[in-house]
């Protein structure tokens, strides 16, 4: 499949191959998108919404090998979500990558990822509202995956409804993977390895989690790891949560006796950095056009680097840290 711009009108197309040689449109698209019966419903009442070779076509259209089946995948300005996100064009928000079915941001520390109350119109859905806005685009916040609003790094946001269903899949399957930098207040038993648990919710909160045993109400966590750095009774690790369970590498982390650095739910605040030290720095995908393999990065955030800097001295190197990253990255793939 690719994605491409045709007359200012953007598509996804579906190129028909021996194997889906006599298949009809609808067959076609049931069986190659995750595309739920509502936006097939949106697609065939769109004038140009299902194409073949350039011309409208039905959901009954019977395919031959060589045929080019395109969806359309603008986004209109209608639901409930957009209306409710305001365009702000005084955030700053670095952009690590941008096609045409997604963008991945990089979060500051302090930003939420979508409104909410007390936070109408200086969260990440602003800034990119704004983006499109400019550009003169349509904008429904579409968001692959989440960030807590002290935690920095890299969120994956889909651009159309046929996007976010394929990157969707894609997160579900394990297909999209996650590296973190996080500095831990302890030393940890083993240079490497996995961390696998159960978590639930502690009885006393709906927000905090705690690890438990298998049987007792929760479900399976299971996090990869590398440390990167060690001195002092404090380390540097990159951490990939293979499962994604809320606050799981804080949990993880603390459950091991190192919790992460100025967590104050998990551990306590730190005298080093206001927040807990947690960036997501690597994120490895498979690109909606073609499926293949991309990385996006995000640089290590300045609060963690004077950490950094303050904990580990001349021993802290942030290329270093991003070579682990990588080499973590690599092993999940």
């Amino acid at each position: 499949m690719c994605s491409h711009i045709v007359a200012e009108e953007c598509f996804l197309d579906i190129f028909i191959d021996e194997r889906l040689d006599g298949e009809t449109v609808l067959a076609v698209i049931k069986n190659t998108l995750p595309i739920s019966y509502a936006h097939l419903k949106h697609l065939k009442f769109m004038e140009r919404g299902i194409l073949v070779n350039g011309d409208h076509a039905t959901v009954r259209r019977v395919l031959c090998k060589g045929d080019i089946l395109s969806l359309a995948t603008e986004d209109t300005a209608e639901g409930e979500e957009c209306g409710r996100v305001t365009p702000n064009g005084n955030l700053s928000l670095f952009i690590s990558y941008e096609d045409g079915d997604c963008v991945i941001p990089s979060k500051p520390s302090d930003m939420p990822t979508h409104p909410s109350h007390g936070h109408i119109d200086d969260t990440v859905a602003n800034a990119l509202a704004f983006m499109a806005n400019s550009r003169g685009e349509p904008f429904v916040f579409r968001p692959v995956n989440r960030l807590d609003r002290n935690t920095s790094g890299l969120l994956i946001i889909a651009k159309n409804r046929i996007s976010a269903g394929i990157l969707s899949k894609a997160m579900t399957e394990g297909r999209i993977h996650k590296v973190y930098i996080a500095l831990l207040d302890g030393e940890l038993p083993q240079s490497e390895g996995y961390i696998d648990t159960y978590m639930r919710r502690t009885a006393e909160s709906i927000i905090v989690r705690e690890n438990c045993k298998e049987g007792e109400g929760g479900d399976r966590a299971l996090t990869k790891y590398r440390v990167l750095l060690t001195k002092n009774g404090y380390s540097a690790v990159a951490a990939s949560p293979i499962t994604g369970r809320t606050h799981q590498l804080r949990v993880h982390f603390s459950g091991l006796g190192a919790p992460i650095l100025g967590d104050d739910m998990y551990g306590e605040e730190s005298i080093h950095i206001g927040r807990q030290a947690l960036h997501s720095a690597l994120l490895s995908f498979p690109r909606v056009s073609d499926g293949e393999r991309t990385v996006a990065l995000s640089p290590l955030p300045e609060d963690m680097k004077r950490a950094a800097v303050e904990l580990f001295g001349e021993d802290f190197d942030e290329q270093s840290l991003y070579g682990g990253c990588r080499e973590l990255l690599e092993s999940l793939n």
